[in-house]
């Protein structure tokens, strides 16, 4: 039976992939709407559902919108290589130096310990998107995401996902 676990493992292999898929595919997105933000400074590219924004308002928006993919982007990664660790490589860390060392994954509580902390910052970039586009016109509603930011941020804080990492650097 722990032969059959141990090659069952393998499967991860279509998170893996399809996480990295994904990846690639946003930071390409996220490549487009940043030349979108050039198109709109240098050739005065303004579509017609914006024409009531300034071009710099329209070029920040889109710039914006390529931080939230970008970051969308490299949670998808992170997840891929941290499926990768947990579940395929058999691999202990060294000390050395490694390219990937600011994402280890000891564990699956520090995979999502990351996760939550990057889905926290991204809301608070929604969160600036939507204050940024609609600032002519804001009612008391904009405030439910700030305050689910800071539920989902002390949420976090309170679980400490990752306690156990905490507890051997203490040591």
């Amino acid at each position: 039976m722990k032969k059959t676990f141990y090659l069952f493992r393998y499967i991860s292999w279509t998170a893996i992939i399809g996480s990295l898929l994904g990846s690639l595919l946003l930071f390409i997105v996220g490549a487009l709407k940043t030349i979108n933000a050039f198109r709109v400074v240098i050739f005065n590219y303004i579509p017609e559902n914006k024409a009531h924004l300034h071009p710099a308002d329209i070029a920040t928006t889109y710039l914006i919108k390529s931080l939230d993919t970008f970051l969308i982007a490299l949670v998808l990664f992170i997840f891929a290589h941290g499926v990768y660790t947990l579940f395929i490589s058999n691999k202990i860390y060294d000390d050395g130096n490694g390219v990937l060392k600011w994402i280890r994954t000891p564990n699956i509580g520090h995979l999502k310990n990351v996760l939550a902390e990057v889905i926290v910052i991204i809301l608070f970039v929604k969160f600036l998107e939507v204050v940024f586009v609609n600032i002519d016109n804001l009612k008391w509603e904009i405030l439910i995401l700030p305050a689910s930011i800071v539920l989902l941020a002390l949420g976090l804080k309170f679980l400490s996902l990752n306690k156990e990492d905490i507890d051997k650097t203490k040591k």
